[in-house]
């Protein structure tokens, strides 16, 4: 029996990476980190999730990022120098659910083209937002990351002989 369960706890360490795999989002596409664009519009629609990374890419020096809070970004408000990513690559984990806003601090970015960007991010395990209905789940492609199909659950199970 314990080398039952054993052998289903490595099979489920195998088989969970592809349950749950965190996304990059590539701010802003092909576009990038720019001024001038509508990142609301961007981030509409998508689901961003604990786990999944966000991806800033623009030019060195032209641009920076900032993590702030509803009121810095509101007001444009940028934190120290110090804390700024400048890489044109910057990749931030949204490591805890919750909101998360994002600005650029140089010139008037923010202010006057509109550089920032708000995101809502979801719990890894929360269920997806509910739709319209089921087929309109199946015909999407949206399937919960998190729940191992039948057919999955009844190969291990076939496999190890496991009874619950």
């Amino acid at each position: 029996m314990a080398s039952n369960m054993l052998g289903f706890i490595v099979i489920l360490a195998i088989v969970s990476p592809a349950l749950v795999s965190a996304k990059d989002f590539i701010v802003g596409d092909d576009k990038g980190w720019t001024t001038n664009f509508d990142y609301q519009a961007w981030a509409r629609g998508k689901d961003f999730r604990v786990g999944d990374r966000l991806v800033f890419q623009y030019p060195v020096g032209a641009h920076n990022v900032f993590k702030v809070d509803g009121t810095g970004f509101e007001s444009c408000i940028k934190p120290a120098l110090t804390e700024a990513l400048t890489s044109g690559n910057d990749a931030i984990v949204l490591a805890t659910p919750g909101r998360k806003w994002y600005i650029c601090g140089i010139g008037q970015h923010c202010a006057a083209a509109g550089q920032k960007l708000f995101i809502t991010v979801n719990s890894e395990w929360m269920a997806p937002s509910p739709s319209p209905s089921p087929s309109a789940n199946s015909a999407n492609g949206i399937i919960p990351k998190f729940f191992p199909t039948a057919m999955m659950v009844a190969l291990i199970v076939s496999i190890f002989g496991l009874s619950f």
